[in-house]
């Protein structure tokens, strides 16, 4: 037990049921290990649409598998339609779900991308993920308001540079 091995006494007052508690929120943060995301994807609107679609600031929070230490911040993530779009909460769905993993930002960046472009049938698809870690924040090296940003281009977004640069001039613009 981490109690113990921190040399605490999980007997103590204030310590008594910190392990069910703990366990209980590891269960809440977890929740997306449980849940399939594709089943966000399954209704699709018939739609001519054929610019690109951007969701914007979709605020998130994690935890790094590594120390099991939280990470948030923001997803952007587009897609061009190949005549089919989804409601816009659904993206956030999915970005919730795979956010509530144990998880490291690279990894959950490509498997939103590579979910989108697949159920979606899109065009292409480009994820950009803006997060504080505080694993690096509070710990170690202990840099205070460092971010990290990861991106994953799929289809149009990766072979057409046109397409990249206006995705990423909507994501930095405000």
């Amino acid at each position: 037990m981490i109690i113990e091995a921190i040399g605490d006494d999980p007997d103590r007052e204030g310590l008594k049921d910190t392990a069910s508690r703990v366990a209980r929120m590891y269960g809440e943060f977890f929740q997306g290990l449980h849940e399939d995301p594709r089943a966000y994807l399954q209704v699709v609107f018939d739609e001519q649409h054929d610019e690109m679609v951007l969701v914007k600031d979709v605020p998130f929070h994690s935890m790094c598998e590594h120390h099991l230490l939280p990470f948030h911040g923001r997803v952007h993530a587009a897609y061009i339609p190949r005549g089919r779009v989804v409601g816009l909460s659904k993206i956030a769905r999915v970005i919730e779900v795979f956010a509530r993993r144990p998880q490291v930002q690279e990894r959950m960046t490509a498997q939103i991308a590579d979910l989108l472009i697949d159920e979606l049938d899109a065009h292409g698809v480009g994820i950009v993920v803006e997060a504080s870690h505080t694993c690096m924040t509070m710990r170690g090296v202990k840099k205070p308001g460092s971010l990290m940003v990861t991106s994953a281009m799929r289809g149009s977004f990766k072979t057409d540079q046109a397409t990249r640069s206006e995705f990423m001039s909507l994501v930095v613009s405000r």
